[in-house]
This record gives structure tokens, C-alpha cells and sequence, in this order.
């Protein structure tokens, strides 16, 4: 599936259902932005964890294996890969990068179903510019608080 691109800027004056029109757009968008990041951050997240385990049970295993000296060798090598790969997730925090896309995700379903419920329930004269105004602060905010917390995770070294 080919990602959506932005959407251009709207025209000027545009009237309260083209603007919700507009907005439920770049809402899809911002989702479409989500889902796929988040799919990549649990792959990646599941991958460190999967390989991590399989390591530490070998490792494990073979370090049980007595008077043998290259198994002993090899298991020692997996514990410190294992030591490696526990220090890669924290790092790159994909799993809570992973929550945070389906926080995101999340917050962009419910604003897309709020507005498609406004629009549909009221006749285009009477919809209300403010609410479309206040519809578009929660877009903002939701990309604000992604960024915001993107940022602070990206700033801590883990947990």
C-alpha cells in the first residue's frame, strides 16, 4: 500500500464543512503516518526480544554443557551478544515508540470519527466554525504531544 501523501494547503475562506473536508484528510494522513510507524517499531521491537531469548536460552544450554571446552567458548560468546542485543532495545526504544504510534493512532480514530459524526449529523449551513477551529487545536495538539514525547524518549537513554 503507497502512503498518502500531505495534502496541499487549502484555499482561503473556505467554509466550515470544506475546512472539516480538509481536516479529516490530513487526519487520515497523520494516521496513515502512525500505522506504518508503528508497524515498524513492533517488528523491530519483537525481533530484538525474539532473537535476545532464543541467545539466552542457547547460551544457557550450552554453558550447561560440561568439559566441553568450544561449547563452552561458544556459550560464552552468545552471553555476550545477549549483552549486546539487551542494550539495543533500550536505545532505540522501539517498543515504547511502538506504544506511542498506537497512542497516536488512537487519538487521530477518535478525532476522524468525531468530525465524520459532526458532519454527517448536521445540514452544511449549520455547522459551527468554532468547532471545526477547537476540531483542528486537538489535530495540533495530537501531532504536539507525538513530537513532544518522541523528543523526550528519544532524549532518555531507557529505562
Amino acid at each position: 500500500m503507497r502512503a498518502r501523501e500531505w495534502p496541499e494547503p487549502p484555499d482561503p475562506g473556505l467554509g466550515p464543512a470544506d475546512l472539516i473536508k480538509d481536516l479529516l484528510l490530513r487526519i487520515e494522513v497523520g494516521n496513515e503516518y502512525a500505522r506504518r510507524r508503528k508497524e515498524r517499531f513492533r517488528r523491530s521491537s519483537v525481533a530484538v526480544k525474539s532473537v535476545g531469548l532464543a541467545m539466552s536460552a542457547a547460551s544457557t544450554v550450552i554453558l550447561g554443557l560440561q568439559n566441553l571446552n568450544f561449547w563452552a567458548s561458544v556459550g560464552f560468546v552468545l552471553v555476550a551478544l545477549l549483552t549486546v542485543m539487551n542494550t539495543l532495545e533500550p536505545f532505540f526504544a522501539w517498543r515504547s515508540r511502538w506504544v506511542l504510534m498506537e497512542e497516536a493512532q488512537y487519538r487521530f480514530y477518535r478525532l476522524h470519527d468525531d468530525l465524520r459524526f459532526y458532519l454527517a449529523a448536521n445540514p452544511i449551513d449549520q455547522l459551527d466554525r468554532e468547532r471545526v477551529d477547537a476540531a483542528f487545536e486537538e489535530y495540533q495538539r495530537i501531532w504536539g504531544t507525538l513530537g513532544e514525547r518522541w523528543l523526550e524518549s528519544r532524549r532518555v537513554p531507557g529505562p
